[in-house]
């Protein structure tokens, strides 16, 4: 046996005696709480790695090299 299709103006199958799109329609529909603070913690981890990555001095040419004589590094063309 197939159940029907409920639609968005029937009344609820919960038994609640509301409309289906005001009762479980609406659950079905909305995103957890948890997935929407999961998913702005990807975001602001990816933004601030592409920040991180541009303003990340990479490009002045220069390396550090340990001398052992002064037991520490310097920065070398």
């Amino acid at each position: 046996m197939v159940a029907a299709k409920v639609g968005r103006n029937d009344p609820c199958p919960c038994g609640s005696g509301r409309k289906h799109k005001q009762c479980c329609a609406q659950a079905q529909t909305q995103m957890s709480r948890l997935s929407m603070f999961a998913i702005a913690g990807v975001v602001v981890a990816v933004v601030a790695a592409l920040a991180y990555s541009f303003t990340a001095d990479r490009g002045s040419g220069t390396r550090q090299v340990w001398d052992p004589d002064h037991g520490h590094y310097h920065t070398v063309p």
